[in-house]
C-alpha cells in the first residue's frame, strides 16, 4: 500500500507544508474522489456503499487517530486543538455508522478476501502511526486527517443523500487555524516539523491508496457485470 517516506530537510514552515501536502497528495489530488461514477448514477449506490464501509473499517472505531494522538501529545496549544478535533471526529464517527447502516451490505466484488485483507492491514498502519511515540508525528497524522476528510465528506455528503439521511455540518476546526497551530508547533525544532509532516504524508498516503483500491473494485463490478 502506499507509503511516504522520511526525509532529512528541514520545513521552515510546517503549516504550510502541511497544507500543500494535504492538496496534493490527499484525497483532493485523487481522480475518484470527484468521478463522476462515485456519486450519479448508474453505479453510484454501489460504489458509494463500498466508500462508506471500507472507510468505517479505517475510521469508524472508537479510540481513532485523533484521539490516540492526543494521548501523546503535551504541548497546551495543540491539545486544545486535538480537544475540538476529537469532538468533531465523534460527530463523524456517528455519521458514518448512520450511512453504513443505511447502505446495507458491501456491494459483492471480485477479489473481496483480497480488499479486505488490504483495508485491515491499512487500518493497522494508520494505528501504529496514531501511535508513534515520535514528538509530532500522531498530531501530523490526526491534522492531515481532519484536513483531508473535509474533501472526503462530500462523497458522504453525497451517499447521506443517496441513502435519504441529513447530512451534519462537519465542525472540524478551521483549516487556517490548523496550519498556524501546525507552525507554532513545529517552530522551535526541524525535527518536530519533519516529524509531524511525516505523520501527515503517511495518513495521506493511505486514504490515496484506498481510492485507488475503491476505484479497482468499480472497475472490477463494471467488467464482471459486462
Amino acid at each position: 500500500m502506499a507509503s511516504a517516506s522520511l526525509g532529512s530537510t528541514a520545513v521552515p514552515r510546517a503549516g504550510e507544508a502541511l497544507g500543500a501536502a494535504v492538496r496534493g497528495e490527499g484525497s483532493a489530488a485523487h481522480p475518484w474522489a470527484a468521478a463522476p461514477a462515485l456519486t450519479a448514477p448508474p453505479d453510484a449506490a454501489r460504489n458509494l456503499a463500498d466508500l462508506v464501509h471500507y472507510l468505517c473499517i479505517l475510521h469508524g472505531r472508537y479510540p481513532g487517530v485523533v484521539d490516540h494522538a492526543t494521548l501523546r501529545t503535551t504541548d497546551p496549544e495543540a491539545r486544545g486543538w486535538l480537544a475540538n478535533a476529537a469532538y468533531a471526529f465523534a460527530g463523524e464517527r456517528a455519521f458514518l455508522a448512520r450511512l453504513a447502516a443505511a447502505a446495507g451490505p458491501v456491494p459483492s466484488t471480485p477479489g473481496a478476501a483480497d480488499t479486505d485483507a488490504v483495508v485491515q492491514a491499512q487500518r493497522h498502519a494508520i494505528e501504529m502511526l496514531a501511535q508513534s511515540e515520535r514528538i509530532g508525528c500522531a498530531l501530523g497524522a490526526a491534522m492531515a486527517l481532519v484536513l483531508d476528510w473535509a474533501v472526503v465528506r462530500r462523497a458522504l455528503d453525497a451517499a447521506a443523500r443517496r441513502f435519504g439521511l441529513e447530512t451534519p455540518a462537519y465542525a472540524a476546526p478551521d483549516p487556517v487555524l490548523t496550519e498556524a497551530v501546525a507552525d507554532r508547533f513545529a517552530g522551535a525544532s526541524p525535527t518536530t516539523g519533519r516529524a509531524l509532516l511525516f505523520g501527515a504524508r503517511q495518513i495521506l498516503a493511505q486514504h490515496h491508496g484506498l481510492l485507488d483500491l475503491l476505484e479497482a473494485r468499480a472497475q472490477a463490478r463494471q467488467a464482471a457485470a459486462a
